[in-house]
């Protein structure tokens, strides 16, 4: 007889264990029925093995430092940061496979679009299972996406390469980008801009070490099939073991009342469920305003080594091959930087003060670009190094925004739903891009005529995001729902008595 066994249906007593009865309550969460056995068995299980893996979060000992969970964060985002590696892939998967540039882009594209989906989806589930399960889930599938890419490089089956790192990957790219994100805020409710920053920054900052990684592993294994599906299979394995670093070193701050050792705080201000918070116009301004700002980054950082090319190709000083990979890693850079830095800034001056110079000195920085690039390339790197680290740090304080909007009750499930505008802008922004300099280059332009129209449209864009931006305001009391009864009470005792 199996866990379930006879009559262990969801209607049954048996399978319908009582929700005070705490070792069975993981196997609840998870829809898993017992019956009278299988609660027996359970009960007998150590308390480390409900603490493990997909079982119960791991709370906080007393005297444990918060300042040990941005590395465990870390350790996820620089792993999935990978991603934005993957032109490391390109030009070997199309020698190896006989791929086009657009074929070989796919499983990228598709991780994207994932990423946003999976996110909004297991959102909700994340908050409930705690981020230990989030970061497991996230191993297992960043990894075993890797690992299946492997098979399909060996086997020369490109399908499987798309579905494992495109789809199953994917998959874990958005369970691992949101995983961390509301224990980060509980445990730094005094700087929440601060603590998404160090994890985001992570995943920005990933690909600087996977990008020389991946080249040199190539190099050694050789850029045939089979040199790709042994360099997969290392990845996998690698990203596995670190990524255990954070899932092992993850802890979720006690429920009580303030401690002088922890620094963290009780939950005050606004409690909206993500249900909820869909059906408010902040939600959907935060949408438009998270969407512009990336449609308006991305455009550049995924044309960047050509962009700069095209831009200088005409006159006097253009730009080699090296010189133009040197920009790209320039921009990846700041945009790992613009997310410690301008989230950390967003704690001091406010959220929607801070969006106001990502929109607004964003589209004066393309507005540079578009009339003067091409004349000065200083000019043109420094306002493309500006706008990507508005890029990155536009990701890194969401997560703050939506915390001071909708308070830290279901921040992460919010915040993954919230990430279907990066899905969106992740087709749009090179659309945009790629599709008018097509155009334009086959009506004869050149140089940087090929990009003014598009940049013309990105300033609009931002323009839009700036208005989003405007109409923000502190979500309506009929959203928020009360607090439980202990909560409740602990902030009750927390009042200072009448004299």
């Amino acid at each position: 007889m199996g866990w379930g066994g006879k009559g262990s249906g969801a209607g049954s007593e048996e399978g319908s264990p009582a929700a005070g009865d705490r070792s069975v309550r993981p196997f609840v969460a998870l829809g898993i029925p017992l019956t009278a056995y299988g609660r027996r068995v359970a009960s007998q299980l150590p308390p480390r093995f409900l603490a493990f893996g997909i079982m119960s979060p791991p709370v906080a000992p007393p005297g444990w430092s918060r300042w040990l969970v941005p590395p465990a964060a870390l350790s996820v985002h620089l792993s999935i940061g990978q991603a934005y590696a993957w032109s490391v892939f390109k030009p070997p998967l199309e020698s190896a496979l006989g791929l086009s540039g657009t074929q070989s882009a796919l499983p990228f594209q598709l991780g994207i679009v994932m990423l946003g989906l999976s996110a909004a989806f297991g959102g909700t589930l994340v908050e409930r299972n705690g981020p230990r399960w989030a970061m497991t889930v996230a191993l297992c599938c960043f990894s075993s996406g890797f690992l299946i890419s492997a098979l399909g490089a060996a086997t020369e089956q490109y399908w499987l390469i798309v579905l494992g790192y495109g789809f199953v990957g994917g998959i874990g790219l958005g369970i691992g980008y949101i995983s961390p994100v509301s224990t980060l805020i509980k445990w730094f409710p005094d700087r929440p801009g601060m603590a998404t920053g160090i994890a985001i920054m992570g995943f920005g900052g990933g690909a600087l070490i996977a990008s020389p990684w991946s080249a040199q592993m190539l190099e050694s294994f050789g850029d045939d099939s089979s040199g790709i599906a042994l360099a997969f299979l290392v990845h996998g394995l690698s990203y596995a073991v670190f990524m255990s670093l954070g899932v092992l070193l993850v802890r979720v701050p006690r429920t009580e009342p303030a401690r002088r050792d922890t620094g963290t705080a009780a939950p005050t201000g606004p409690r909206v469920t993500a249900r909820q918070a869909i059906r408010t116009p902040q939600f959907w301004c935060l949408w438009v305003v998270l969407c512009m700002n990336v449609t308006a980054g991305i455009g550049i950082l995924e044309k960047a080594a050509p962009m700069i090319t095209d831009f200088f190709a005409d006159t006097s000083t253009t730009v080699s091959a090296t010189a133009a990979a040197g920009f790209v890693a320039l921009l990846s850079a700041a945009n790992m930087a613009g997310r410690i830095g301008w989230s950390s800034t967003s704690d001091l001056i406010g959220r929607k003060n801070i969006y106001r110079l990502y929109l607004g000195v964003g589209a004066l920085m393309y507005a540079a670009i578009a009339l003067f690039g091409d004349s000065s390339k200083p000019l043109f790197i420094l306002c493309a190094l500006v706008i990507l680290s508005f890029y990155g740090g536009g990701f890194a304080t969401i997560p703050a925004y939506l915390k001071d909007l909708f308070g830290t009750h279901q921040v992460g499930a919010i915040h993954g739903r919230l990430l279907t505008a990066w899905s969106t802008a992740g087709v749009l922004g090179p659309l945009i891009v790629n599709w008018i300099a097509d155009r334009q280059e086959e009506a004869g332009r050149t140089g940087a005529s090929l990009y003014g129209l598009s940049f013309a449209i990105m300033i609009g864009l931002l323009v839009v995001g700036l208005v989003a931006n405007e109409l923000v305001r502190p979500v309506h009391p009929r959203h928020h729902v009360p607090a439980p009864r202990q909560e409740a009470a602990d902030a009750a005792r927390q009042q200072p008595k009448s004299a």
